[in-house]
């Protein structure tokens, strides 16, 4: 499987940083020092290197610490090797720690207790309840993978974690340990939900006497949704992106810009697009059963949706439409947004931590598939269409999670309100003109 190794510095309070090598793979982040230390001005992040001509406090210079960092990169390199050819997998988080820390002169500094691993301690019955529950309530498998991420994080922050040890100040630590790691407060937040989800079924179960699945609940700024940006196709970027004339050697691209906009004229998830079987279309609707909530929509053909259904009745397969991996589609369709010259500017603002970023980018670098679902709900409201109608094509189950659609459409009236105060000084230059 792939990995990435980037190099870069702790965010300590400490003028002098140590430098950090972030391995990422398998839905996993692993930091690991390095054994040496840099002021931020002597470091250059576009390299990921020292600068050269400078020495750090401890008089070591940029060029050995350069070639500390090449060793490092190298053996990083040689263990997810070694456990590739010899074990056939990658190295958990806790077993590249204690790999990289040989390689360093020492040896982990909390080593695994297997007896009580065996016992079952948490992880053990963290693998129990994603086994259980993915079978019992069809997970789908980004859902699994979710809580797979949390375990990963809580392992490499605890790896010999009991449930006796969590406690609120073990969760604080933990949340912490999240902030170091630099995810936005909306990733942060989403972690500790699934967490608590896996505690409280633990407690059920009797795995668990404590109560942080009830009171464990940090608010973090901007984990609410209310800063969420909300990127969607405007009606003129959808038809630019439908009547778009694919270049012959992308031809690949025309199948992504199909299932957008099939998404767009339809509200379905990516997931159930991806689902979506010949035998799914009826005449005037489709019928599907969710898997994100593995509940039935009835969902009626617009001209737009059937058009591009029959596009593809040929197929040789079973499925309605040729949709390819999440992943891969995603990586397309900035391609395709790009091509077809989606450049309006997009602000998005997240947190991390109580700091707030905002960043601008064009229109096509934050495309996603899910991109379509908002669209076509952006797009029903702005129609007039009742939201209890929309919710029940969409499948969402309350109001509140069709306020920042609402609050969209709401701040385009607006917009388009004040066309009018601009029309009456038009309509005073075309007479003057005609004088």
């Amino acid at each position: 499987m792939k990995h990435t190794v980037k190099f870069d510095l702790f965010p300590q309070k400490s003028d002098c940083k140590p430098i950090r090598a972030r391995v990422t793979y398998g839905g996993c982040r692993v930091d690991l020092r390095i054994g040496y230390s840099i002021e931020p001005e002597k470091w250059d992040n576009a390299t990921m290197r020292a600068r050269p001509g400078f020495k750090n406090k401890y008089k070591q210079s940029g060029n050995e610490i350069n070639k500390a960092i090449l060793l490092c990169q190298e053996q990083i390199e040689s263990i997810f090797t070694r456990f590739e050819l010899w074990e056939k997998r990658q190295p958990n988080p806790e077993e590249l720690k204690q790999e990289f820390g040989k390689y360093l002169g020492k040896e982990s500094k909390k080593p695994i207790d297997k007896k009580r691993s065996e016992e079952g301690n948490v992880f053990t019955v963290y693998d129990k309840f994603v086994n259980e529950q993915s079978l019992l309530n069809s997970w789908s498998k980004s859902h699994k993978n979710r809580h797979i991420t949390v375990k990963n994080h809580l392992f490499e922050y605890e790896p010999n974690l009991t449930f006796e040890d969590v406690t609120k100040e073990t969760l604080v630590g933990f949340l912490n340990e999240l902030f170091d790691k630099e995810l936005c407060n909306t990733t942060i937040h989403k972690l500790i939900s699934y967490l608590r989800n896996f505690l409280h079924w633990a407690f059920d179960e009797g795995y668990y006497t404590g109560n942080q699945h009830e009171k464990f609940k940090p608010k973090l700024k901007g984990a609410d949704g209310s800063h969420k940006t909300v990127i969607y196709l405007s009606w003129e970027e959808l038809m630019i992106l439908y009547n778009f004339k694919v270049p012959k050697e992308k031809q690949y691209l025309d199948r992504v810009r199909d299932v957008l906009c099939f998404c767009s004229f339809t509200g379905l998830r990516y997931s159930d697009t991806f689902n979506l079987s010949k035998t799914d279309v009826q005449k005037e609707r489709i019928s599907v059963i969710t898997q994100k909530t593995v509940a039935p929509l009835y969902i009626e053909l617009n001209d737009y949706s059937t058009k591009l259904l029959k596009k593809y009745e040929s197929l040789p397969i079973k499925k309605a439409l040729p949709v390819i991996s999440n992943q891969k589609m995603n990586e397309y369709l900035k391609e395709l947004g790009e091509l077809a010259g989606l450049t309006a500017p997009t602000k998005v603002v997240h947190f991390r931590n109580n700091k707030r970023y905002e960043e601008i980018h064009p229109k096509y670098a934050v495309l996603t598939t899910h991109c379509g679902r908002r669209t076509f709900i952006v797009m029903a409201i702005t129609l007039g269409i009742p939201i209890a109608v929309i919710m029940k094509w969409t499948g969402h189950k309350s109001y509140a999670s069709m306020k920042p659609y609402i609050e969209i459409v709401d701040s385009l009236k607006e917009k388009e309100m004040k066309k009018f105060n601009n029309g009456n000084k038009k309509m005073k230059t075309q007479k003057r003109t005609q004088k």
